[in-house]
């Protein structure tokens, strides 16, 4: 039986980050991957893709039992956005549907924070952070009028890593742990359904 999408997308991101790879080479061959992973919106289970009314919804799809990378996806509603916030961690976000809005913002010398131009994920895409280069930004889903969804990879659990949101005018911090929108993951190792 041929295996779902999302579990040989895990065995291959597992076998490199084996190897101890440079976040270079994360940002490069764990990309493709990614952007394979993406490049078709035909394999995530619909209850990892609904939308809160309110807020945006982060559903954790997999976990490395060693804590080397998980996999989210994000749920955007109409105008939903994120604080400015960071991650600890180096990240990749692939476009699933829809489109997202991105800005990533630098602390000044008065310790506010000042952004760049803002860019547009489409489907298929992928962006980085990473705290060695630009780990501080701010995610808005770009359609007024529908969902958007995408996956992020992260090197640790990060609904259980300790992280920050910032006051962007006065750099004031405010620790947080995110957690996850959902209690049960997907089972990768359902060929029945061959989904995910």
């Amino acid at each position: 039986m041929q295996e779902g999408k999302l579990l040989n997308f895990v065995k291959e991101l597992a076998i490199l980050l084996e190897t101890k790879p440079s976040e270079e080479i994360i940002f490069s061959k764990g990309k493709a991957l990614l952007e394979n992973l993406v490049a078709v919106d035909d394999w995530l289970p619909e209850e990892f893709c609904k939308a809160h009314p309110q807020y945006y919804q982060q559903y954790l799809l997999y976990a490395d039992p060693l804590d080397r990378f998980s996999v989210v996806s994000f749920v955007w509603g109409p105008g939903q956005k994120t604080p400015l916030h960071n991650h600890t961690v180096w990240g990749m976000v692939g476009q699933l549907r829809g489109q997202e809005r991105s800005a990533d913002y630098h602390q000044q010398a008065d310790a506010s924070f000042e952004a760049d131009e803002s860019f547009l994920c489409q489907p298929g895409q992928v962006a980085t952070v990473s705290p060695n280069t630009h780990d501080i930004h701010v995610v808005e889903n770009a359609l007024s009028d529908q969902t958007s969804i995408s996956i992020h990879i992260y090197g640790g659990n990060i609904g259980r890593i300790e992280r920050a949101v910032f006051d962007p005018t006065t750099g004031a911090e405010k620790l947080f742990i995110s957690g996850y929108a959902n209690s049960v993951t997907p089972n990768l190792w359902n060929t029945a359904s061959n989904r995910v």
